[in-house]
């Protein structure tokens, strides 16, 4: 049994415990996080709803592979939002090739809208089926994703199923950061309070992926009830669950594959966007930091200085950082992950305290350009929008 000495034990409280308790909450999560059986099936019609702004290059391989799945859907709506690329071109091709391929032209977007929200409510208006299933131009289904789906809409009951998908990584920036989004719910949340509590305020939501029962949707006040928001998938959540449905996050790892951002400036941008007014506001990157830093970063500053003399810290510091590293191992078996997020773990947390830090400084600009739109937020709330 090793027993600690007096001078260790307050470290051990302080860098141990935390990041062992984080890692218990961890592989608890990963233990009954919902990913889905091929087995199953959505009931009733499936309409699958795809939002596109300048995606000519992967629209097709989005279109395609939900068509080749197990289950076939009724009908994929695409709604072309403005874009300027030549994706109406492939578009048109597409609907050529598959009838039940159908284009929706954009306008305008209308004032006190989102770019998102709207296509998505445009395509919700369109859509003839039962069950909606939401995704990005630039996520791709696997052959199960429907299937896996309607495992959990029928197992679980759920009116609202969303997914993160396998998130795909290029540059070694994407390796390290991306992997930690995951950890700001997995590493605090016991996620089966999302679909056991009916509080809205108990949510987790990834608009990559999401299926809907229309008449859940319609129950929320359907897109339109969130047309404003920067996070309206978060938002669109909680609407479900304050009008009684049951809202359930799967693991999308079998699902779906999909890749946020294309190089490091694009990560630095949407990263500390979405950090923010995702949060919610201030409160939820003040609890980032939190997690990200005093948690999990701190037991690498701790070796540091028991390395540099201060005895004491350094075996409670290396059981903090034995526990940082199990973490992303297990969460890249399950996650399927690169191993170069594990080895760089340290570089990755500091990456992610930069990009909070960031994010409030960006909050009080005021505005946001997202997909080359300008957005005025006007004056943020300070618990967020979210």
């Amino acid at each position: 049994m090793i027993s600690l000495t007096p001078q260790e034990l307050p470290w051990f409280w302080l860098l141990s415990v935390p990041p062992l308790v984080a890692l218990g909450m961890v592989l608890f999560n990963l233990g009954v996080w919902p990913r889905g059986r091929e087995s199953g099936r959505i009931a009733g019609r499936v309409s699958v709803c795809i939002p596109a702004r300048n995606e000519g290059r992967r629209i097709v391989p989005c279109v395609a592979a939900i068509l080749g799945g197990g289950q076939r859907p009724d009908e994929v709506l695409v709604y072309d939002d403005g874009s300027t690329d030549g994706t109406a071109e492939v578009l048109e091709s597409l609907t050529r090739a598959e009838p039940c391929v159908r284009v929706i032209k954009g306008g305008e977007l209308p004032a006190g809208w989102m770019g998102k929200p709207w296509a998505c409510h445009r395509l919700a208006e369109e859509a003839t089926g039962d069950v909606l299933v939401f995704l990005d131009a630039d996520t791709v289904a696997t052959p199960t994703c429907l299937n896996r789906l309607g495992w959990i809409i029928e197992r679980q009951k759920a009116d609202f199923v969303s997914a993160l998908p396998e998130q795909g990584t290029g540059t070694l920036t994407e390796q390290m950061v991306m992997p930690l989004l995951s950890l700001s719910y997995l590493a605090w949340l016991p996620l089966p309070l999302v679909w056991l509590l009916p509080q809205p305020y108990v949510r987790v939501a990834n608009g990559q992926l999401i299926a809907v029962r229309r008449a859940a949707l319609e129950r929320a006040g359907g897109w339109e009830s969130v047309g404003a928001e920067v996070a309206s998938d978060v938002k669109l959540c909680s609407r479900v669950k304050a009008t009684g449905g049951r809202a359930v996050y799967a693991d999308g790892s079998r699902m779906a594959h999909g890749r946020m951002f294309y190089s490091r400036s694009q990560l630095w941008r949407g990263l500390s966007r979405m950090a923010f007014h995702r949060g919610p506001g201030y409160l939820g990157v003040l609890l980032s930091l939190l997690l990200y830093g005093a948690v999990l970063f701190a037991p690498y500053v701790g070796l540091v200085q028991g390395i540099r003399g201060y005895e004491g810290l350094v075996f409670p510091s290396l059981i903090g950082v034995a526990a940082n590293h199990l973490i992303r191992v297990a969460t890249a078996i399950r996650l399927r992950e690169s191993s170069n997020g594990i080895l760089l773990h340290p570089l990755g947390l500091m990456w992610m305290l930069a990009i909070l830090v960031n994010s409030l400084r960006r909050s009080r600009a005021g505005t946001l350009w997202w997909r080359g739109r300008r957005y005025d937020l006007g004056r943020v709330d300070p618990e967020g929008i979210a």
